[in-house]
């Protein structure tokens, strides 16, 4: 997970060079960001059903080969169909088949209803992703430039996913029990909910960077700030850890939520480059925790033997809702020169999701 989701969330920090340095413009890189995310949802069914036919383990491998070959193909690109289509393909791909669907398939094979304490330690790895990369990148970028960066972050995946190959073991094949779930139905409240939570992160997550560099900040700064929410992120899944094992993940959810709310509303109230700390802060408290929260309801369950291709609807909301964020997000930034506008959806996102994670209590009948 750190290698998976630190390269494809470092992106975000390399859209300002590379427009810089390839000639790309910022818009076809923010589409290129929102066509790789759609593509990674529309893979989730076959990505699903390639669990179940040949393991977690061994999707889990050539995802992490395809995203990290994708950083070696970007720095030898010279056209921007060129830069898109690797960013979309190998990039989209990649990340669908080394992504949460595929951890989550492998946890839950493996610790059943308690998955989510199992869920919230593999979350760390989302952070240190999100800590590391940016931070490398931004480092890189003046000694060595946006290419050589982007190989040579390319080929660190390349080695990590080598050792992941040589240890991890191949997981049994799980027969299926009786009285397990085989289907999401009756969750479609914690579903809708988890794609507004995707409309609202990606955007953030991907284009605070850009944000923060039209605030006056630097790309270093940037970066910088990309590792700051990710260390606060990262803090926060390991609390989860801790608090999983006394409340339940409903409970736990309503707080992050209401926690993005309280970033959200100063990026969109009380703009300036100072804020963008708090704004950073706040946010990564209440982002990628909320996904191990979200699996660890949705795998409540259901049949090992059948988690990925039962779960694959949950990631095809997810990213397809992200990717009409990010669409959104890059028509709102033409017309208004600014992604508050997409942040202010982002607060009622976050409203209705809230909602929609809230038991409705039940009035008791009055006997006379």
């Amino acid at each position: 997970m750190t290698v998976s989701f630190g390269l494809n969330f470092t992106m975000g920090v390399f859209f300002a060079p590379t427009a810089t340095a390839y000639g790309v413009s910022a818009t076809a890189l923010a589409v290129a960001a929102a066509l790789s995310t759609a593509v990674t949802g529309l893979a989730q069914p076959s990505i699903g059903r390639l669990l179940d036919l040949l393991g977690p383990e061994r999707v889990l491998i050539g995802g992490l080969t395809l995203i990290s070959s994708s950083y070696v193909v970007l720095a030898a690109v010279t056209q921007t169909w060129q830069f898109v289509a690797a960013y979309m393909v190998l990039g989209g791909l990649g990340f669908a088949a080394s992504s949460t669907l595929t951890v989550t398939t492998l946890l839950g094979r493996a610790h059943g209803a308690q998955v989510g304490p199992a869920m919230a330690r593999a979350a760390i790895g989302i952070n240190l992703g999100q800590l590391i990369t940016p931070w490398a990148a931004t480092a890189l970028f003046d000694p060595i430039g946006v290419r050589a960066t982007f190989a040579l972050l390319g080929a660190i995946g390349l080695a990590a996913t080598v050792v992941l190959w040589l240890l991890l073991p191949v997981g049994q094949r799980v027969s299926t029990g009786a009285g397990v779930g085989k289907s999401l139905a009756g969750r479609w409240k914690v579903l809708v909910s988890f794609g507004f939570h995707a409309a609202t992160m990606y955007v953030v997550v991907l284009m605070l960077p850009k944000h923060a560099v039209e605030q006056g900040w630097s790309v270093a700064g940037a970066g910088r700030l990309v590792a700051s929410a990710a260390l606060a992120a990262g803090l926060t899944s390991a609390a989860m850890v801790r608090l999983l094992r006394h409340y339940p993940p409903e409970s736990l959810l309503r707080v992050l939520y209401s926690v993005r709310l309280a970033a959200l509303l100063p990026a969109v109230f009380a703009p300036g480059p100072r804020v963008l700390v708090v704004v950073a802060v706040l946010f990564g408290i209440a982002s990628f925790p909320v996904i191990p929260l979200t699996m660890a309801i949705l795998s409540r369950g259901l049949d090992p033997a059948r988690m990925g291709s039962t779960l694959a609807p949950a990631w095809v909301i997810h990213q397809l809702a992200a990717a009409s964020g990010l669409g959104v997000a890059t028509v709102v930034h033409a017309l208004t020169d600014s992604y508050r506008g997409y942040f202010a959806l982002g607060l009622v996102f976050t409203v209705v999701a809230v909602g929609l994670i809230t038991p409705v209590s039940r009035r008791e009948p009055v006997t006379v």
